[in-house]
């Protein structure tokens, strides 16, 4: 038996529908999500940035993966929020949980974006 309706299409029919779901995420996450097109401003800014300073390609490519975590993280962490809401919308100590975790997860995520870009940077 199946674990879910959605999963059964193979080959490249699977790897088309997966490219729409990522689009309609994005979108929805950009939509919907302040903290995301916020990260999402930073990302267009500092990844060129990234791509032009004169330093190796293995600091540059920390320099970029360490600003492509932060849209990650956050992506999942609105997952997180969306189905926790999804399941309730009143206070929960468990729900609240989730979502200080969550944001606890973006924040790591920030603090590793100023560290690496410090640590480079700063020679």
């Amino acid at each position: 038996m199946d674990e879910s309706p959605f999963k059964g299409r193979t080959g490249f029919t699977r790897l088309i529908n997966a490219l729409r779901y990522s689009i309609s995420g994005f979108d929805s996450a950009f939509r919907h999500e302040e903290a995301f097109r916020q990260e999402a401003l930073l990302a267009v800014v500092l990844i060129p940035i990234a791509l032009f300073l004169d330093v190796g390609g293995l600091a540059k490519a920390l320099l970029v993966s360490s600003v492509i975590a932060v849209l990650i993280v956050e992506l999942l962490n609105s997952a997180v929020e969306a189905a926790v809401d999804r399941i309730s919308l009143e206070n929960h100590r468990l729900a609240k949980r989730a979502k200080d975790i969550g944001s606890a997860a973006v924040f790591l995520s920030l603090v590793n974006v100023a560290v690496v870009w410090g640590l480079v940077l700063g020679g």
